[in-house]
């Protein structure tokens, strides 16, 4: 659907019998949230948005301020694919607004939204290309395989083609453009990699990237998730983010001259989300089950480090193909896909651009396997890990001034509450694993 205006979009809601319009927009947390509108209110609906109360929703107002209105977008109007296509649903993302029509501290996609602002006023443009991958088992019950394919595996190995097919063809009607897809290295586990866009579109791509998962594999009679670790003793799934910054249509992350290709942009760049990559875990790995991935020996990065090839490492520089200069990129790989990809992309942005502007020095890539390292040799290469689990990441968060500037007060005090809360109910859960352990014994 090509829509660029109000009046676009009440024609083609006109012209194509829809029925609904769905609202949609997210929580700190990055849980989508939406409501249905119906034609005849659709106009009013995009002149002056629509009233909510936020109370509810995570992370928004308290209840004495509860008034909220939901913006849509028009150009991001699209019908929902696994919607029935003799009354199709559309769908708009929205911007969230205070009563006076200001732009609300508390919505993640205006963080966001600043974020590239701030870039464009430099003269960058952001563009992002995220890998998500996710699980398919039978039910939300139990982590169930309905495979037992790993990498690059065909059938009979690998049960969830159709699914994947389907998926990109419904992504394909909403107009997001897939490069590939492709069974990844754990039982029933899946990748589908999204062609870059501009940082804001991508974060809205990411929101229907997950909820078209979902849907799919739930018309399949099967369940899709983007828990970082399902399964214990297989891969987690992760995010891999590829990004780059773009001046008049040139890559400023390009230098044919320099022997990694990169320019002095990009290794400032780099050094940025090296140096603050602590502080921001927190945002990009936000749920007590992300550490249960960001362990050794499963794929996943652990040590703060970059290379070219070696994949060990939490960033990595794709090699440089020649007449490729518009795709040098880096890619930054200890984010998991159930973050909040608004909150998640600006604050990558933002450690990069701390590093741009404070012309941090790179440290030298490290291209031996870093899990082979013992721990004296890894001091030596001044290496460091990411936090180990979420109540470390909270430590490091708190002390951030960068992640605090970058999200504003609203959002990072909401944010660190829920997620002490998180942790400390996982602290005092007994989980079965201690049941069959101590009980028998103690």
């Amino acid at each position: 659907m090509l829509c660029e205006t109000k009046n676009d979009v009440l024609k083609l809601v006109k012209e194509k019998n829809i029925s609904f319009i769905q609202f949609w927009f997210t929580d700190v947390l990055g849980i989508l949230k939406s409501f249905a509108v119906t034609p005849s209110e659709l106009e009013e609906g995009l002149e002056e948005g629509m009233g909510f109360d936020g109370s509810s929703i995570e992370g928004f107002a308290r209840i004495e301020e509860s008034d909220m209105i939901a913006m849509p977008e028009p150009s991001s109007f699209q019908l929902l694919p696994w919607r029935p296509l003799d009354r199709p649903v559309g769908r708009m993302f929205c911007d969230i607004l205070k009563p006076d029509g200001s732009p609300y501290e508390g919505d993640s996609r205006y963080v966001l939204k600043k974020m590239q602002k701030k870039l464009a006023d430099k003269g960058y443009m952001p563009y992002i290309g995220p890998e998500l991958e996710f699980f398919c088992f039978e039910s939300h019950d139990t982590p169930k395989p309905l495979d037992k394919g790993g990498y690059f595996d065909n059938r009979p190995l690998d049960m969830g083609s159709d699914l994947r097919r389907d998926i990109i063809f419904a992504l394909q009607d909403m107009a997001i453009q897939v490069e590939y897809s492709h069974h990844e290295v754990a039982p029933s586990q899946h990748e589908i990699d999204l062609k870059f866009d501009e940082a804001l579109a991508m974060a809205d791509k990411t929101m229907t990237y997950r909820i078209t998962v979902k849907e799919i594999a739930r018309s399949k009679n099967c369940y899709a998730t983007f828990m970082p670790k399902p399964i214990f003793g297989e891969n987690g799934s992760g995010m891999h983010v590829h990004q780059s910054l773009f001046k008049d249509n040139i890559n400023a992350f390009h230098d044919p001259k320099d022997q990694y290709n990169l320019s002095r942009l990009a290794k400032f760049y780099v050094a940025g989300i090296i140096r603050h990559a602590r502080e921001i875990a927190a945002i990009t790995n936000q749920w007590v089950n992300s550490y249960k991935r960001l362990v050794p020996g499963y794929e996943a990065p652990v040590y703060i480090s970059w290379a070219r090839r070696n994949r060990s490492t939490m960033i990595r520089v794709p090699m440089y193909k020649p007449g490729k200069e518009q795709a040098t990129r880096i890619e930054f790989r200890s984010p998991d896909p159930a973050c909040n990809p608004y909150l998640a992309f600006a604050i990558m942005l933002a450690a990069g651009l701390k590093g741009i502007e404070g012309n941090y020095p790179l440290p030298d890539p490290i291209e031996e396997d870093i899990y082979e390292m013992d721990e004296e040799a890894r001091d030596r290469a001044g290496i460091t890990s990411l936090p180990g689990n979420l109540f470390e990441a909270l430590q490091e968060v708190e002390k951030s001034e960068l992640v605090r500037d970058t999200l504003g007060d609203h959002i990072f005090n909401k944010f660190v509450a829920n997620k002490k809360i998180e942790w400390d109910r996982y602290r005092t859960h007994v989980s079965q694993y201690e049941i069959e352990k101590y009980l028998p014994i103690l």
